[in-house]
């Protein structure tokens, strides 16, 4: 449900004529302060109407700001609501008002009062418009506060009750629509909101709050493409910079980041010195990858106030991104010297320090934050935020492949937030599956489906423990029991990759088609066709796998895997190498320090008979990926070819251990016998090359 402040809820609009008018009588000697005892001196009151008016708005201006000044006190403020009022009466034009009475009352403790006045005024007059505003305001004022973020609906309802009688009365009195407009919407009444916010449009077509109202009421529903045309159009008829803003917000959830970055960037040529708005600006240039523009902007963030640490962290993210880790490191370390204890920039540092291979000192540095915002009990919001770093914290332990480390701490979050409990255990079990202790991984599945037996990570996890020990079937029945007709594109795809690694393409053709029928993200879209790519590549269909990458760079040209795939898959036939090399390196451009890239490059380098920087390459890409068997099988070839037997064998050795240590269901028994005929081949030609015993 919506939250609204009252501040965004106030739609007050102030009648000049009348505004000059009182500035009028107070040239004529009715000043704001009073100079005898706190009273004002005596003023003839004017004898027109409209000019009774004014003195009536001058007057209670000036006891309001007397009410003000006195701690609000009770005769001001009764003279205040009084004069306001006689203005109100001798005209019609000055229901703005309604505001000033209605704040006076709440800011001295009177409300009920209040309402009491305002229901009599209406018992003994129904049609009593002002009366109703009034109402209206006192409820509105009532619906909730800021800091419970709790909404009293039985009072929106009666405001709401208020401003229909109004809008009924007076069909043009837009302001009261668009009242009524955003409280329906609070209600999550979104037909009522959307009528009352267009007939608001209906009297003034143009009109800021109805036009950002109605977008609302589509973004709610989903419809951004409405809200962004509705938004699109009060941003060339009046680009205020709220308009700007409520355009940019709503491409925001879209996911078009470089339209919402062109809608901040205009708001900030009107208002060039909101530096919020060029916060967010730097934000949507970095969501839409235009990391160069990002950055730039958070240097002239940091050039306005360099006492700030946030733009250097961000700084640090958009490097880290771009895989420009050195850089990353100087301006994370900035970002720390400017705020050592900024949870948020420690947090930032912990993936900084794993994307560097740094892994016990991004796990040290984890346990320090945790630790020292360890607390007995946490609001929900600290909850959240502790069960996401303890998460992390698992995944570095089974990243560093301890296992124990690993289990205790994804146990730590089901203890502290027993709603998480089960999507923990099935963090447990993916860490013993991940370390290929199958019979702890069995056991753990076994009794969280018992006791989860709805939970959908479950039967994922599930899943894919069946798949790991070649049990295709049971696997598939695990993953039909997560279709629900809502989340099924993503069932679809973990089907395919069951189907994947049995090798079952025909199946997994089928489940492709399923999850690209419910794609609706480009994304989404994106993915599927390289999976397709990949499908057919793993049939050795390379013309059709290479239509399906170039199919995916066309709709994302910085689709790095695609980029290396495209490479390797030509090295790999021996053809086309000069176009491989700069495939891959186009990948590596993207992300430098992928070991799978750095593979790539180097069999491509072997292909070349670039001997020695293949073997460059693929010694940096062992470092980064020790545990990869194609990788030792790579370097073993290049070593062979250089001569260096001893050297081949042992990584054809460390090939055949990564090959046993892995998922039965990964190995490919045909790649593991070419290795072993090398490795054969290679013992028995050192054999023959050392010297007979004497």
């Amino acid at each position: 449900m919506p939250y609204i402040h009252l501040k965004t809820l106030s739609v007050k609009k102030l009648n000049t004529s009348l505004l000059a008018g009182a500035l009028a009588f107070t040239a004529l000697g009715l000043q704001a302060h009073p100079q005898d005892g706190g009273q004002p001196p005596p003023v003839k009151e004017a004898s027109s109407p409209k000019a009774s008016a004014y003195y009536h708005f001058a007057l209670g201006h000036m006891y309001e700001e007397l009410a003000g000044s006195y701690g609000n006190r009770s005769d001001y403020v009764n003279k205040a609501i009084e004069n306001f009022r006689l203005a109100m009466k001798e005209d019609p034009s000055t229901g703005f008002l309604v505001e000033d009475i209605a704040e006076l009352y709440r800011a001295s403790g009177r409300l009920r009062e209040a309402v009491e006045e305002a229901q009599d005024a209406l018992k003994a007059n129904p049609d009593d418009v002002n009366a109703r505003r009034v109402l209206a305001r006192i409820y509105t004022q009532q619906i909730g506060d800021s800091q419970s973020n709790h909404i009293d609906e039985s009072m929106a309802r009666k405001a709401i009750e208020q401003y229909k009688a109004i809008t009924d009365k007076d069909p043009k009195d837009v302001d009261s629509l668009v009242m009524m407009g955003r409280l329906d919407r609070v209600l999550d009444n979104s037909v009522d909101a959307e009528s009352a916010f267009k007939k608001a449009l209906a009297v003034e077509p143009d009109n800021e709050d109805a036009t950002t109202g109605l977008a609302s009421v589509y973004s709610d529903r989903g419809d951004a493409k409405a809200a962004s045309a509705l938004l699109e159009k009060l941003a060339q008829l009046n680009p205020s910079p709220r308009a700007l803003i409520a355009l940019a917000a709503n491409y925001e959830q879209m996911k078009e980041y470089g339209l919402a970055a062109d809608a901040y960037k205009k708001a900030l040529v009107i208002d060039p010195n909101r530096m919020e708005l060029k916060a967010a600006l730097a934000q949507d240039q970095a969501m839409g990858g235009l990391y160069d523009d990002a950055l730039k902007t958070y240097k002239e963030l940091a050039a306005a106030n360099p006492q700030d640490s946030e733009p250097y962290a961000r700084m640090a993210q958009i490097y880290e991104e771009q895989r420009k880790l050195d850089d990353a490191r100087k301006m994370m370390d900035k970002a720390r010297e400017l705020d050592p204890n900024n949870i948020e920039i420690r947090y930032y540092e912990v993936r900084l320090l794993s994307d560097e291979g740094k892994t016990p000192e991004a796990i040290k540095a984890l346990k320090d934050i945790l630790d020292s915002t360890a607390k007995k009990t946490y609001d929900p919001a600290q909850k959240s935020s502790r069960a996401r770093m303890l998460e992390e914290l698992g995944n570095l332990y089974r990243k560093n492949d301890q296992v124990p480390q690993a289990v205790e701490t994804f146990r730590e979050i089901g203890t502290m937030d027993p709603e998480a409990a089960a999507r923990t255990e099935a963090q447990v079990i993916e860490t013993y599956r991940l370390a290929k202790d199958y019979v702890k991984a069995n056991q753990e599945a076994d009794a969280a489906a018992k006791k989860y037996p709805d939970e959908r990570a479950i039967h994922a996890v599930k899943a894919e423990l069946y798949s790991d020990v070649n049990k295709p079937d049971l696997a598939i029945a695990e993953l039909k029991k997560m279709l629900n007709g809502k989340d099924d594109r993503e069932v679809y795809l973990q089907m395919a990759d069951v189907y994947q690694k049995a090798r079952n393409f025909g199946e997994m053709a089928k489940m492709l088609d399923q999850a690209e029928k419910l794609a609706t993200e480009k994304d989404d879209k994106i993915n599927i066709t390289f999976l397709r790519g990949a499908m057919y590549e793993r049939q050795k269909k390379f013309d059709l796998a290479e239509k399906e990458f170039r199919k995916v760079l066309d709709e994302d040209p910085k689709n790095a895997s695609a980029w290396n795939y495209l490479g390797y898959m030509l090295a790999d036939q021996n053809v086309r190498l000069g176009e491989a090399q700069e495939d891959i390196q186009q990948a590596l451009k993207l992300d430098p320090d992928n070991y799978a890239y750095l593979d790539s490059l180097g069999w491509v380098f072997y292909r070349l008979n670039k001997l020695d920087d293949a073997e460059q390459q693929l010694s940096h890409s062992i470092r980064l990926g020790p545990k990869d068997p194609t990788i030792h099988d790579h370097l073993g070839d290049v070593y062979f070819k250089q001569g260096k037997l001893k050297e081949a064998i042992a990584q054809w050795q460390s090939s055949l251990k990564e090959w046993d240590a892995g998922p039965p269901a990964d190995v490919e028994p045909e790649e593991v016998a070419k290795v072993q005929k090398k490795l054969d081949g290679a013992r028995v030609r050192l054999a023959q090359s050392q010297p007979p015993p004497k």
